[in-house]
């Protein structure tokens, strides 16, 4: 971690010049950004899509918060709603109406407002079917969004968005819905700008390239500069934004860097003020020597595994609970992690469940894994296909997929392939189905059990597994429907239990944010759904 560490990566730091501006320079992008308030940060493997009615993970989310705001902001402190694009709301006393004043300065970054009907093209083009939008479902909490989403409707006025004038917005739910107003700053709830879209092809179509680097009009604090497929992404302050006053950052570079080693090297040289995550060899390094650059930050999301049910071995419950049995997660999360994750018996993180009990399924039993394997003909693996297990490039999931082959070999007598592919093909083989044993994980998009248990009903786009249970999606159906604490509490437990015994997912580990950020950079508060307003950071120079 000193100077004398600092050679041996030194050649190879060089090597991603073109990334990360040049190790040559004798002022450093850290040094020269704190002294102009421009802030270079590691997000991992790049974006598939600049669309935020496209985009499906959190460093789409970290990049297009930047360039795009909804009817609601987050507090940067604890996420709480604050307003944003709406300077004021009002909520009926029955909770299912909501009202939102738009502000008379909110504008695009063409310099046109942004107005009530922003909001209704918008919506009415995520929830159109043949958009084929993945994160369509956060929707359905609007009044008969659901049945136009599924082509059951398909008159859109009877949907509850609704333009009352040019500053006012109506929203009716299909049911109360405590957890709304943090739903609205998820990129789903975002507004993008139809008559820009239309000018590049079909507004209701995959595949429009209006999110181009001098053709993207967004609302957020931040204008698009350039995109670098593969390397990085340069985002401006906005001189159009409604709070252009307070923001203090005047330029963040996005880093897209999918290795984590060469991510760490890259902070090490200077060249970017924080990394999305540490390689796990090097997090007990910087506890020793440089704890003043590490951060462990609680965070909201659980990694798994997602089975594909569809493909023959399996298709059967009883391999797929071997496969969860055979698991011993305690070993992966102390003696690989080593950055405070907990073992995951179950898909909500222990901050969200609400006094849930965990489902005590996904223990570690090898005797029951192996009986369960014998009863479905396959003793000791005897007759059982290759398994293949598909991961995108990083150490963390390298070390934890080999931990997790030798264990099904050691247990259960499989034989596991490990593939690997970059971000954007792992994104396109998931949509397509192409897998059979998939690493993943899911983020919280708003703190509330439901944004993980929802994913895996039926008709969810993000569901991937072709797992299907009416039982689930009905407790699921009565969860986001009742306010009763004790009752909502035995939903989700039935819910959970209910996954995590038919396992068309296995549970791994729930997170926590591991990475190494500069002192320089003020107000990146830790908070459980790893969110940080731009608007309010800024760098202090030293």
């Amino acid at each position: 971690m000193r100077t004398r560490k600092l050679a041996g990566g030194f050649a190879v730091t060089c090597a991603l010049a073109l990334v990360l501006a040049g190790c040559w320079q004798r002022e450093t992008n850290v040094q020269r950004g704190d002294r102009e308030q421009i802030l270079h940060r590691g997000v991992g493997p790049d974006l598939a899509d600049l669309d935020p009615q496209l985009a499906v993970g959190l460093t789409d989310y970290n990049v297009l918060s930047a360039l795009f705001e909804g009817l609601v902001a987050e507090d940067p402190k604890d996420l709480h709603p604050v307003p944003g694009v709406a300077e004021s709301w009002e909520k009926s006393p029955d909770g299912l109406t909501y009202t939102f004043y738009l502000r008379a300065s909110a504008k695009w970054s063409d310099g046109q407002p942004v107005v009530a009907q922003d909001f209704v093209d918008s919506y009415r083009r995520i929830l159109t079917p043949s958009f084929s939008a993945e994160n369509a479902a956060m929707l359905f909490v609007l009044q008969n969004a659901e049945a136009f989403h599924s082509g059951t409707l398909k008159d859109f006025q009877q949907v509850g968005v609704h333009a009352l004038d040019t500053r006012r917005l109506q929203l009716r739910l299909e049911h109360p819905a405590p957890a709304f107003l943090s739903m609205l700053t998820q990129m789903a709830f975002m507004p993008v700008p139809l008559r820009t879209i239309e000018k590049f092809g079909a507004v209701d179509r995959p595949g429009n390239h209006w999110a181009r680097p001098h053709q993207l009009v967004g609302n957020g604090p931040f204008i698009l500069d350039q995109w670098k497929i593969g390397q990085k992404l340069t985002a401006l302050k906005s001189p159009t934004y409604w709070d252009v006053a307070n923001v203090r950052l005047k330029e963040i570079e996005f880093y897209f860097i999918e290795s984590q080693e060469a991510e760490e090297r890259a902070f090490r040289a200077g060249q970017i003020h924080l990394t999305e995550a540490l390689p796990i060899s090097k997090v007990d390094s910087y506890r020793q020597h440089d704890p003043q650059l590490l951060r462990i930050d609680p965070f909201s999301a659980t990694e798994f595994f997602r089975i594909n049910v569809s493909r023959s071995f399996l298709d059967d419950t009883r391999v797929r609970q071997a496969l969860n049995l055979a698991i011993d997660r305690k070993a992966i999360a102390q003696n690989i992690l080593r950055g405070g994750q907990q073992p995951a018996f179950g898909l909500i993180p222990p901050d969200l469940r609400e006094g849930a009990a965990a489902p005590v399924l996904a223990r570690f039993d090898p005797e029951e894994a192996r009986a369960l394997l014998s009863d479905a003909g396959y003793p000791k693996g005897q007759g059982a296909p290759v398994v293949e297990l598909l991961f995108n490039t990083s150490e963390t999931h390298r070390a934890v997929a080999e931990a997790v082959q030798e264990m099904w070999r050691r247990e259960l007598g499989l034989t596991v392939h490990l593939l690997t592919q970059e971000n954007k093909m792992i994104l396109s083989a998931r949509q397509r189905g192409e897998f059979q044993v998939l690493r993943s994980v899911w983020t919280a998009d708003y703190l509330d059990p439901v944004s993980f248990l929802a994913i895996f009903t039926s008709n969810n786009g993000n569901n991937f597994t072709h797992w299907q249970n009416g039982q689930y999606d009905a407790f699921v159906f009565e969860a986001t429907r009742t306010n009763e604490p004790n009752a909502r509490r035995h939903l989700i437990e039935q819910a959970e239990t209910l996954l995590i015994k038919d396992a068309p997912i296995i549970p791994l580990y729930y997170y926590t944010h591991v990475f190494a950020i500069q002192p320089s950079v003020k107000n990146w508060y830790p908070t459980l759904l790893d969110h940080h307003p731009y608007k309010a950071v800024y760098l202090e120079a030293k």
